[in-house]
């Protein structure tokens, strides 16, 4: 989808887009109760967070791994909340340097909440300097240099560190081994994004019925935030074309002119899924040729578009690259090859292969 100036919006993307941060915030869950979906980790987190209040200690550092849009951000935001502490938020392309980690440590107070997004991307430096930070609640700072340069040691609160990564196969083992709670996030069905569109409709203020709600999540690729994005723009929809009311032939009208299809693929998607059977006969294709071929990031490809490709069946992973499914031939209009495997062999969606 493109706007008035030809600009590409991504309108299936799972990350936050420019103008949805004051939207997300409103739309984000305040309680574990409220948040949808995840009941796996959600049990556990309850588990966790009641023990520690009892003890009246901070909670045990977290690492939640899994796809972006899926509610990282916002289990770090209920956590703090229901600790009762402050929360603190940043990410690891933030962190330049140990002075910019030192100055966030030092300000926490007792139980706070440091969450450090895409923690994967920490510089080596930044990462050394916030391991006894983690172990010991304290930061080692080195004054002067050459023949006088000595060690300091400062004391810190104790603190919560929430890391998010979208790629924990990037985590060093020394980083990993020091988080106590490690949970990863899954995608979403088709009925727990119903009830995450419904909810947000009712927050808005947005007449919507059950045939709407179900093909508002459907085609929202399993992740909640798109779900929301979907809701929001064929609101604008249905404003202009139908009254403000989105019922199943609203939501059909206003995802087709957004160009998401049926499954939830959009323009990329279906751009990879061509180039893979067009251009290379089905692959097996390396995914930096596969990049170079629509015009995107590698890094991209891997973290955005592949996840629900694999998961949805289209695409898999091999040794030597990515090769196009069945699935894919079918749903391009194509009769598939002879030997053409009809579904993926599902190996870490978010590994190196």
């Amino acid at each position: 989808m493109t706007d008035e100036t030809g600009r590409h919006i991504d309108i299936t993307s799972p990350d936050v887009l420019e103008d949805e941060v004051t939207f997300e915030g409103s739309l984000r869950p305040q309680s574990l109760e409220e948040f949808v979906g995840q009941p796996k980790l959600k049990e556990q987190l309850a588990v966790f967070i009641e023990a520690a209040r009892s003890r009246g200690e901070a909670l045990d550092h977290c690492l939640f791994c899994g796809p972006p849009g899926l509610g990282k951000t916002t289990l770090a935001h209920i956590i703090a909340r229901e600790m009762e502490v402050g929360i603190r938020v940043t990410s690891g392309p933030v962190l330049e340097k140990a002075g910019d980690l030192a100055g966030l440590l030092t300000n926490l107070e007792d139980g706070d909440v440091l969450f450090i997004d895409e923690i994967h991307r920490l510089r080596s430096t930044v990462e050394e300097y916030l391991y006894p930070a983690m172990e010991e609640f304290s930061l080692d700072i080195i004054i002067d240099s050459g023949a006088n340069a000595r060690s300091v040691k400062i004391p810190l609160k104790r603190f919560t560190l929430i890391g998010a990564t979208t790629r924990s196969g990037l985590l060093t083992s020394p980083m990993r081994s020091r988080f106590g709670v490690v949970g990863r996030l899954n995608f979403y069905d088709d009925g727990e994004l119903e009830r995450i569109v419904n909810r947000s409709a009712g927050i808005l203020e947005i007449e919507l019925d059950s045939e709407g709600a179900v093909e508002l999540s459907r085609r929202s690729r399993g992740t909640a935030r798109i779900a929301n994005r979907l809701l929001r723009r064929v609101r604008d929809y249905a404003q202009v074309r139908a009254e403000g009311r989105i019922d199943g032939s609203v939501a059909r009208a206003g995802l087709e002119m957004l160009e998401v299809d049926e499954t939830g693929l959009d323009e990329m998607d279906l751009a990879l899924l061509r180039t893979l059977v067009d251009k290379y006969n089905g692959g097996p294709v390396g995914v930096s040729t596969l990049a170079v071929s629509v015009g995107e990031e590698p890094d991209t490809i891997e973290e955005v578009y592949e996840p629900f490709l694999i998961q949805r069946g289209f695409i898999q992973r091999t040794p030597r690259g990515r090769e196009a499914t069945a699935l894919a031939y079918r749903h391009l209009g194509l009769e598939p090859p002879g030997g053409r495997a009809d579904s993926p062999s599902q190996s870490d969606l978010f590994g190196e292969s």
